[in-house]
Protein backbone atom coordinates (compact mmCIF):
# COMPACT_ATOMS: atom_id res chain seq x y z
CA UNK A 1 0.00 0.00 0.00
CA UNK A 2 1.01 3.64 -0.20
CA UNK A 3 1.54 6.89 1.62
CA UNK A 4 0.33 9.79 -0.54
CA UNK A 5 1.39 13.40 0.00
CA UNK A 6 -0.02 16.41 -1.85
CA UNK A 7 1.87 19.67 -1.40
CA UNK A 8 0.57 23.10 -2.42
CA UNK A 9 -1.10 21.86 -5.62
CA UNK A 10 -2.75 24.26 -8.09
CA UNK A 11 -4.82 23.69 -11.23
CA UNK A 12 -6.26 26.30 -13.59
CA UNK A 13 -8.56 25.94 -16.60
CA UNK A 14 -8.67 28.91 -18.99
CA UNK A 15 -7.50 31.28 -16.24
CA UNK A 16 -10.11 29.89 -13.84
CA UNK A 17 -8.52 28.51 -10.69
CA UNK A 18 -10.06 25.13 -9.83
CA UNK A 19 -7.64 23.80 -7.20
CA UNK A 20 -5.95 26.44 -5.06
CA UNK A 21 -2.89 25.44 -3.09
CA UNK A 22 -4.19 22.14 -1.72
CA UNK A 23 -1.98 20.22 0.70
CA UNK A 24 -3.08 16.86 2.07
CA UNK A 25 -1.46 13.72 3.47
CA UNK A 26 -3.10 10.30 3.14
CA UNK A 27 -1.57 7.71 5.43
CA UNK A 28 -0.77 4.14 4.45
CA UNK A 29 -3.99 2.08 4.71
CA UNK A 30 -6.21 5.11 5.34
CA UNK A 31 -9.67 5.62 3.83
CA UNK A 32 -9.69 9.36 3.04
CA UNK A 33 -12.88 10.96 1.71
CA UNK A 34 -12.85 14.19 -0.29
CA UNK A 35 -16.28 15.77 0.04
CA UNK A 36 -17.76 19.03 -1.15
CA UNK A 37 -20.36 20.55 -3.48
CA UNK A 38 -20.25 20.12 -7.24
CA UNK A 39 -17.47 22.20 -8.79
CA UNK A 40 -15.35 22.44 -5.64
CA UNK A 41 -12.33 20.76 -7.29
CA UNK A 42 -12.41 17.36 -5.57
CA UNK A 43 -12.64 15.25 -8.76
CA UNK A 44 -9.96 17.38 -10.43
CA UNK A 45 -7.66 16.75 -7.48
CA UNK A 46 -8.32 13.00 -7.70
CA UNK A 47 -7.60 13.02 -11.44
CA UNK A 48 -4.30 14.81 -10.80
CA UNK A 49 -3.33 12.06 -8.35
CA UNK A 50 -4.21 9.48 -11.02
CA UNK A 51 -2.24 11.37 -13.67
CA UNK A 52 -5.28 12.10 -15.83
CA UNK A 53 -4.83 15.84 -15.29
CA UNK A 54 -1.57 17.79 -15.27
CA UNK A 55 -0.42 19.78 -12.24
CA UNK A 56 0.19 23.50 -12.76
CA UNK A 57 2.09 23.94 -9.50
CA UNK A 58 3.03 21.88 -6.46
CA UNK A 59 3.90 18.20 -6.06
CA UNK A 60 2.18 14.86 -5.53
CA UNK A 61 4.25 12.04 -4.02
CA UNK A 62 3.65 8.35 -3.46
CA UNK A 63 5.90 6.78 -0.85
CA UNK A 64 8.15 9.88 -1.01
CA UNK A 65 8.56 9.64 -4.81
CA UNK A 66 7.32 12.70 -6.73
CA UNK A 67 5.03 11.47 -9.51
CA UNK A 68 4.18 14.76 -11.29
CA UNK A 69 5.73 13.54 -14.54
CA UNK A 70 5.03 9.82 -14.14
CA UNK A 71 2.60 8.40 -16.70
CA UNK A 72 -0.75 7.18 -15.33
CA UNK A 73 0.01 3.58 -16.30
CA UNK A 74 3.24 3.68 -14.30
CA UNK A 75 1.74 5.02 -11.07
CA UNK A 76 0.21 1.67 -10.07
CA UNK A 77 -3.04 3.28 -8.96
CA UNK A 78 -6.51 1.84 -9.60
CA UNK A 79 -9.38 4.22 -10.31
CA UNK A 80 -13.07 3.37 -10.05
CA UNK A 81 -15.29 5.74 -12.03
CA UNK A 82 -18.87 6.88 -11.63
CA UNK A 83 -19.97 5.35 -14.94
CA UNK A 84 -18.41 1.86 -14.37
CA UNK A 85 -16.40 2.04 -17.66
CA UNK A 86 -17.01 -1.62 -18.52
CA UNK A 87 -16.43 -3.13 -21.96
CA UNK A 88 -19.93 -4.08 -23.20
CA UNK A 89 -18.71 -6.85 -25.55
CA UNK A 90 -16.75 -8.59 -22.80
CA UNK A 91 -18.02 -10.97 -20.14
CA UNK A 92 -17.71 -10.21 -16.44
CA UNK A 93 -14.66 -12.50 -16.30
CA UNK A 94 -13.02 -10.73 -19.25
CA UNK A 95 -13.71 -7.30 -17.75
CA UNK A 96 -12.13 -8.37 -14.46
CA UNK A 97 -9.11 -9.82 -16.26
CA UNK A 98 -8.60 -7.03 -18.79
CA UNK A 99 -6.06 -4.97 -16.84
CA UNK A 100 -3.99 -8.01 -15.94
CA UNK A 101 -3.94 -9.19 -19.55
CA UNK A 102 -2.71 -5.77 -20.66
CA UNK A 103 0.10 -6.08 -18.12
CA UNK A 104 1.14 -9.38 -19.72
CA UNK A 105 -0.02 -11.62 -16.88
CA UNK A 106 -0.72 -15.19 -17.99
CA UNK A 107 -4.19 -16.69 -17.47
CA UNK A 108 -2.88 -19.50 -15.26
CA UNK A 109 -1.57 -16.79 -12.91
CA UNK A 110 -4.58 -14.48 -12.87
CA UNK A 111 -7.39 -17.07 -13.07
CA UNK A 112 -7.32 -17.97 -9.33
CA UNK A 113 -7.24 -14.27 -8.42
CA UNK A 114 -10.23 -13.47 -10.66
CA UNK A 115 -12.28 -16.27 -9.12
CA UNK A 116 -11.30 -15.31 -5.57
CA UNK A 117 -12.22 -11.66 -6.19
CA UNK A 118 -15.52 -12.69 -7.81
CA UNK A 119 -16.31 -14.80 -4.76
CA UNK A 120 -15.56 -11.89 -2.43
CA UNK A 121 -17.81 -9.54 -4.41
CA UNK A 122 -20.65 -11.98 -4.98
CA UNK A 123 -20.00 -12.23 -8.73
CA UNK A 124 -19.16 -15.92 -9.05
CA UNK A 125 -22.48 -16.79 -10.68
CA UNK A 126 -22.18 -13.90 -13.16
CA UNK A 127 -18.75 -14.46 -14.71
CA UNK A 128 -20.14 -15.49 -18.10
CA UNK A 129 -22.65 -12.64 -18.41
CA UNK A 130 -22.25 -9.40 -20.37
CA UNK A 131 -22.69 -5.99 -18.68
CA UNK A 132 -26.07 -5.38 -20.38
CA UNK A 133 -27.46 -8.35 -18.43
CA UNK A 134 -26.49 -6.88 -15.06
CA UNK A 135 -27.93 -4.40 -12.55
CA UNK A 136 -26.20 -1.15 -11.64
CA UNK A 137 -24.97 -2.61 -8.36
CA UNK A 138 -23.49 -5.62 -10.10
CA UNK A 139 -21.74 -3.41 -12.67
CA UNK A 140 -20.22 -1.34 -9.90
CA UNK A 141 -18.97 -4.48 -8.16
CA UNK A 142 -17.22 -5.45 -11.40
CA UNK A 143 -15.58 -2.02 -11.61
CA UNK A 144 -14.35 -2.41 -8.02
CA UNK A 145 -13.22 -5.98 -8.68
CA UNK A 146 -11.25 -4.92 -11.74
CA UNK A 147 -9.36 -2.48 -9.52
CA UNK A 148 -8.78 -5.03 -6.75
CA UNK A 149 -7.22 -7.73 -8.94
CA UNK A 150 -4.46 -5.36 -10.01
CA UNK A 151 -3.21 -5.11 -6.41
CA UNK A 152 -2.44 -1.39 -6.79
CA UNK A 153 -0.64 0.88 -4.39
CA UNK A 154 -3.86 2.81 -3.77
CA UNK A 155 -7.49 2.97 -4.85
CA UNK A 156 -9.08 6.15 -6.21
CA UNK A 157 -12.89 6.30 -6.20
CA UNK A 158 -14.65 9.06 -8.15
CA UNK A 159 -18.27 9.16 -6.92
CA UNK A 160 -18.68 5.44 -7.64
CA UNK A 161 -22.14 5.11 -6.07
CA UNK A 162 -23.90 8.17 -7.46
CA UNK A 163 -25.68 6.23 -10.24
CA UNK A 164 -27.24 3.73 -7.84
CA UNK A 165 -30.60 3.93 -6.11
CA UNK A 166 -30.76 4.62 -2.37
CA UNK A 167 -30.93 0.98 -1.24
CA UNK A 168 -28.06 -0.11 -3.49
CA UNK A 169 -25.95 2.84 -2.36
CA UNK A 170 -26.24 1.71 1.25
CA UNK A 171 -25.41 -1.88 0.34
CA UNK A 172 -22.41 -0.92 -1.80
CA UNK A 173 -21.20 1.44 0.90
CA UNK A 174 -21.16 -1.47 3.32
CA UNK A 175 -19.43 -3.72 0.80
CA UNK A 176 -16.70 -1.18 0.09
CA UNK A 177 -16.05 -0.66 3.80
CA UNK A 178 -15.88 -4.42 4.36
CA UNK A 179 -13.36 -4.76 1.53
CA UNK A 180 -11.29 -1.89 2.88
CA UNK A 181 -11.21 -3.43 6.35
CA UNK A 182 -10.08 -6.73 4.85
CA UNK A 183 -7.37 -5.31 2.60
CA UNK A 184 -6.30 -2.23 4.59
CA UNK A 185 -5.76 -0.52 1.25
CA UNK A 186 -4.92 3.16 0.94
CA UNK A 187 -8.04 4.72 -0.57
CA UNK A 188 -9.14 8.19 -1.64
CA UNK A 189 -12.87 8.48 -2.20
CA UNK A 190 -14.58 11.48 -3.80
CA UNK A 191 -18.25 12.24 -3.15
CA UNK A 192 -20.65 15.16 -2.83
CA UNK A 193 -22.77 13.10 -0.41
CA UNK A 194 -21.86 14.04 3.15
CA UNK A 195 -23.66 10.95 4.52
CA UNK A 196 -21.26 8.75 2.50
CA UNK A 197 -18.37 10.82 3.80
CA UNK A 198 -19.43 10.53 7.44
CA UNK A 199 -20.08 6.78 7.34
CA UNK A 200 -17.07 5.65 5.29
CA UNK A 201 -14.09 7.84 6.14
CA UNK A 202 -11.23 7.45 8.57
CA UNK A 203 -10.75 11.15 7.88
CA UNK A 204 -12.70 13.66 5.82
CA UNK A 205 -11.27 16.51 3.75
CA UNK A 206 -14.02 19.07 3.10
CA UNK A 207 -13.43 21.17 -0.02
CA UNK A 208 -15.07 24.37 -1.23
CA UNK A 209 -14.07 26.59 -4.16
CA UNK A 210 -10.81 24.69 -4.69
CA UNK A 211 -9.65 24.98 -1.08
CA UNK A 212 -9.61 22.36 1.68
CA UNK A 213 -11.60 23.82 4.56
CA UNK A 214 -10.99 21.15 7.22
CA UNK A 215 -9.40 17.71 7.52
CA UNK A 216 -10.33 15.57 10.50
CA UNK A 217 -12.24 12.52 11.69
CA UNK A 218 -15.97 12.48 10.86
CA UNK A 219 -17.04 13.07 14.46
CA UNK A 220 -14.55 15.89 14.99
CA UNK A 221 -15.73 17.63 11.82
CA UNK A 222 -19.35 17.19 12.90
CA UNK A 223 -18.85 18.39 16.47
CA UNK A 224 -16.20 21.06 15.88
CA UNK A 225 -16.53 22.60 12.40
CA UNK A 226 -13.86 25.24 11.81
CA UNK A 227 -16.06 27.59 9.81
CA UNK A 228 -19.59 28.33 8.66
CA UNK A 229 -19.28 26.38 5.41
CA UNK A 230 -18.24 23.14 7.11
CA UNK A 231 -20.93 23.56 9.77
CA UNK A 232 -23.62 23.98 7.13
CA UNK A 233 -22.38 21.31 4.75
CA UNK A 234 -21.86 18.44 7.19
CA UNK A 235 -25.02 17.17 8.85
CA UNK A 236 -28.47 16.11 7.71
CA UNK A 237 -30.66 18.00 8.34
CA UNK A 238 -28.26 20.90 8.18
CA UNK A 239 -27.24 23.04 11.15
CA UNK A 240 -29.61 25.88 12.03
CA UNK A 241 -28.23 29.44 11.87
CA UNK A 242 -29.32 32.89 13.00
CA UNK A 243 -27.25 36.09 13.04
CA UNK A 244 -27.07 38.71 15.76
CA UNK A 245 -24.92 39.90 18.67
CA UNK A 246 -24.05 38.88 22.22
CA UNK A 247 -25.26 41.52 24.67
CA UNK A 248 -25.43 41.90 28.46
CA UNK A 249 -28.85 43.03 29.77
CA UNK A 250 -29.40 43.40 33.53
CA UNK A 251 -26.16 41.51 34.15
CA UNK A 252 -27.40 38.55 32.12
CA UNK A 253 -25.90 37.50 28.78
CA UNK A 254 -28.27 37.29 25.82
CA UNK A 255 -28.12 36.60 22.12
CA UNK A 256 -30.03 39.33 20.28
CA UNK A 257 -30.99 38.48 16.72
CA UNK A 258 -30.61 40.96 13.84
CA UNK A 259 -34.35 41.63 14.05
CA UNK A 260 -33.87 42.91 17.61
CA UNK A 261 -35.51 39.90 19.26
CA UNK A 262 -33.93 38.71 22.50
CA UNK A 263 -33.46 35.20 21.20
CA UNK A 264 -31.98 33.34 24.16
CA UNK A 265 -30.62 34.04 27.64
CA UNK A 266 -27.54 32.04 28.51
CA UNK A 267 -27.03 30.37 31.89
CA UNK A 268 -24.65 32.00 34.36
CA UNK A 269 -22.32 29.01 34.11
CA UNK A 270 -21.34 30.04 30.55
CA UNK A 271 -18.25 32.24 30.37
CA UNK A 272 -18.03 34.78 27.52
CA UNK A 273 -14.47 36.11 27.65
CA UNK A 274 -13.59 36.07 23.92
CA UNK A 275 -13.41 39.73 22.88
CA UNK A 276 -14.16 38.86 19.24
CA UNK A 277 -17.30 37.07 20.34
CA UNK A 278 -18.46 40.02 22.41
CA UNK A 279 -17.61 42.78 19.95
CA UNK A 280 -18.47 41.29 16.54
CA UNK A 281 -21.58 40.51 14.59
CA UNK A 282 -21.88 36.77 14.92
CA UNK A 283 -23.87 33.81 13.69
CA UNK A 284 -25.26 31.33 16.18
CA UNK A 285 -25.47 27.74 14.95
CA UNK A 286 -27.08 24.70 16.52
CA UNK A 287 -27.89 21.26 15.14
CA UNK A 288 -31.49 20.03 14.94
CA UNK A 289 -30.94 17.27 17.52
CA UNK A 290 -29.59 19.78 20.08
CA UNK A 291 -32.91 21.63 20.36
CA UNK A 292 -35.83 20.49 22.51
CA UNK A 293 -39.42 21.65 22.12
CA UNK A 294 -40.56 20.54 25.57
CA UNK A 295 -39.54 22.02 28.90
CA UNK A 296 -35.98 21.22 29.96
CA UNK A 297 -35.01 21.64 33.62
CA UNK A 298 -31.40 20.71 32.82
CA UNK A 299 -29.19 23.76 33.47
CA UNK A 300 -27.36 23.34 30.17
CA UNK A 301 -30.56 24.14 28.24
CA UNK A 302 -31.50 27.78 27.61
CA UNK A 303 -35.04 28.71 26.62
CA UNK A 304 -35.71 31.05 23.72
CA UNK A 305 -37.88 33.99 24.70
CA UNK A 306 -40.23 33.64 21.75
CA UNK A 307 -43.04 31.22 20.93
CA UNK A 308 -43.07 29.67 17.46
CA UNK A 309 -45.58 27.81 15.32
CA UNK A 310 -45.03 24.64 13.30
CA UNK A 311 -44.79 25.18 9.53
CA UNK A 312 -44.21 21.56 8.57
CA UNK A 313 -43.74 18.14 10.17
CA UNK A 314 -41.83 15.28 8.56
CA UNK A 315 -42.47 11.92 10.19
CA UNK A 316 -39.42 9.74 9.51
CA UNK A 317 -40.44 6.78 11.64
CA UNK A 318 -37.64 6.86 14.21
CA UNK A 319 -37.68 10.67 14.45
CA UNK A 320 -39.88 13.62 13.57
CA UNK A 321 -38.52 16.78 11.92
CA UNK A 322 -40.29 19.95 13.06
CA UNK A 323 -39.87 22.93 10.73
CA UNK A 324 -40.46 26.52 11.83
CA UNK A 325 -39.25 30.08 11.25
CA UNK A 326 -37.48 31.99 14.06
CA UNK A 327 -37.21 35.14 11.91
CA UNK A 328 -37.84 36.60 8.48
CA UNK A 329 -36.41 34.35 5.75
CA UNK A 330 -34.86 32.08 8.41
CA UNK A 331 -35.94 28.44 8.58
CA UNK A 332 -35.02 25.98 11.31
CA UNK A 333 -35.48 22.26 11.87
CA UNK A 334 -35.79 20.43 15.18
CA UNK A 335 -35.14 16.68 15.31
CA UNK A 336 -37.26 15.07 18.01
CA UNK A 337 -38.46 11.60 19.01
CA UNK A 338 -41.54 10.58 16.98
CA UNK A 339 -44.27 13.16 17.54
CA UNK A 340 -47.84 12.04 16.90
CA UNK A 341 -49.55 14.69 18.98
CA UNK A 342 -48.30 17.74 17.06
CA UNK A 343 -49.78 19.31 13.95
CA UNK A 344 -49.09 22.24 11.62
CA UNK A 345 -49.90 25.53 13.32
CA UNK A 346 -49.28 24.31 16.88
CA UNK A 347 -47.28 26.74 19.02
CA UNK A 348 -44.23 25.73 21.04
CA UNK A 349 -41.11 27.02 22.77
CA UNK A 350 -37.56 25.88 22.02
CA UNK A 351 -34.76 25.01 24.40
CA UNK A 352 -31.17 25.14 23.14
CA UNK A 353 -28.45 22.86 24.50
CA UNK A 354 -25.84 25.50 25.32
CA UNK A 355 -23.06 22.88 25.34
CA UNK A 356 -23.74 22.35 21.63
CA UNK A 357 -24.10 25.96 20.43
CA UNK A 358 -21.57 27.16 17.84
CA UNK A 359 -20.62 30.79 17.20
CA UNK A 360 -19.14 32.11 13.94
CA UNK A 361 -17.75 35.50 12.98
CA UNK A 362 -20.19 36.93 10.45
CA UNK A 363 -17.44 38.64 8.42
CA UNK A 364 -14.81 35.89 8.34
CA UNK A 365 -17.12 32.83 8.75
CA UNK A 366 -14.56 31.38 11.20
CA UNK A 367 -15.66 29.64 14.38
CA UNK A 368 -15.39 31.63 17.60
CA UNK A 369 -14.68 30.02 20.96
CA UNK A 370 -16.01 31.25 24.29
CA UNK A 371 -12.56 31.56 25.89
Amino acid sequence: MAHIEIKNVYKDYDQTSVVKGVSLTVDDGEFMVLVGPSGCGKSTLLRMIAGLESIDEGTISIDDEVINNVLPKDRNLAMVFQNYALYPHMSVYENLAFGLKMMGTKKKDYDPLIKETAQTLGLSELLDRKPKQLSGGQKQRIAVGRAIVRDPKAFLFDEPLSNLDAKLRIQMRTDLLRLHNQQKATSIYVTHDQVEAMTMANRIAIMNKGIIQQVDSPLEVYNNPVNLFVAGFIGSPTMNFISGIIKTINEKVHFISDTGIRFVEFPESMSFSNKDLLSSKIILGIRPEDIAITSKSDLKYAKSDSVYSIDLIEHMGDVSLIHFSPGKDIYWTVKTPPQSNLKIGDEFSIYLNTDKIHFFNKETDLKLTLE
